[in-house]
């Protein structure tokens, strides 16, 4: 315990890829706006809003206005998706063929607030559209569908979106996480897989079993620094030990999935891995409630989130063991 918490302060002060994060911030990237002139105006100010002073430059340059079969659209490779806004029956009467031949996926939303929000499992791919209904333009009526898929066809640049449109960035923070979590799990696996491998475990398994205590840290600290610039904070290894107290409580988890894991042979494996899963999703989860509300969550908040986070990654882990022993 005490050479993997050496590691991972050595982790801290070498400043856990900074430059990268720094990197993330200042991808380009575009989105597309058009049909009802009304409709369009709305959507742009709520994307924008929620900056502390005027908008920047930069922010208001990645929303662009397009009135599509008038104007020559020119496409950019930093073009990641078209936003076409509507109200009832404006999409059964649109032409989407202009739309289409841009190669990006089209999400069309039609507001009615007498209809039930509504909209496909899954995002629409490039040069088709998926249909999305919400009662009005606000946070509340577009993060369930349509904010989610939007960031998940903005892969590679959700940290440059988070920071650049305000309104977006909980739904950023919550795919970071996601993707974090998927990390830590799979490290656990391997980590935990080597441990109860005899040939393996002899030659390998002290190592292991620091090493994925330091590699899942760092998952999640680079994870505490990708929310804070999503945020607007300019990354800052310094600025960390305010928020290790969220990352502190992972120890414990991983120490008890490494126990279980020596209790329960092939289950312990399951084991652990949720527990990395669900100690990172906390991680994620803590720091964004403290952006986002000024303040950390409570003790109570965090086990709630863990317990139930937890439920769900041992599914998903006993499923992926199951088709890796079958291999």
């Amino acid at each position: 315990m005490a050479t993997a918490t050496g590691e991972i302060l050595k982790l801290v002060r070498k400043g856990i890829d900074v430059r990268a994060v720094h990197a993330h911030t200042r991808k380009p990237f575009r989105l597309y706006l058009c049909g009802d002139p009304a409709l369009v105006a709305e959507m742009r100010s709520l994307l924008l809003s929620g900056h502390d002073e005027s908008v920047p430059p930069d922010a208001a340059a990645c929303l662009e206005t397009i009135v599509p079969g008038m104007v020559q659209i020119t496409l950019t490779s930093e073009a990641r998706a078209v936003l076409f806004l509507g109200r009832r029956g404006d999409i059964a009467s649109a032409d989407f063929g202009a739309l289409s031949a841009l190669d990006l996926p089209i999400f069309a939303i039609t507001v009615d607030e007498l209809a039930q929000p509504g909209g496909p499992a899954s995002p629409p791919i490039a040069g088709a559209f998926a249909e999305y209904t919400v009662p009005a333009l606000s946070k509340e009526a577009l993060r369930g569908r349509v904010f989610a898929q939007l960031i998940e066809r903005c892969k590679g640049v959700e940290i440059a979106v988070g920071r650049r449109l305000p309104v977006l960035r909980e739904t950023v923070a919550a795919k970071l996480t996601r993707d974090a979590a998927n990390n830590a799990l799979k490290v656990a696996l391997a980590s935990a897989v080597v441990d109860h491998i005899p040939v393996l475990g002899l030659v390998l398994g002290a190592f292991a079993s620091a090493g994925d205590m330091v590699a899942i840290t760092g998952i999640q600290m680079m994870l505490l620094l990708h929310v804070e610039a999503t945020y607007g904070r300019d990354p800052d290894v310094q600025r960390l030990w305010q928020l290790l107290p969220v990352v502190g409580g992972g120890f414990g988890w991983r120490m008890l999935a490494r126990e279980l894991s020596g209790f329960i042979p092939m289950a312990g494996i399951a084991i652990k891995g949720a527990i990395a899963y669900a100690g990172t999703i906390v991680v994620g989860e803590g720091v964004t409630f403290y952006y986002e509300h000024g303040r950390h969550m409570s003790a109570g908040q965090a086990s709630s989130i863990y317990e139930n986070t937890k439920k769900d990654a041992l599914e998903f882990a006993r499923d992926l063991l199951a088709r890796f022993t079958k291999r």
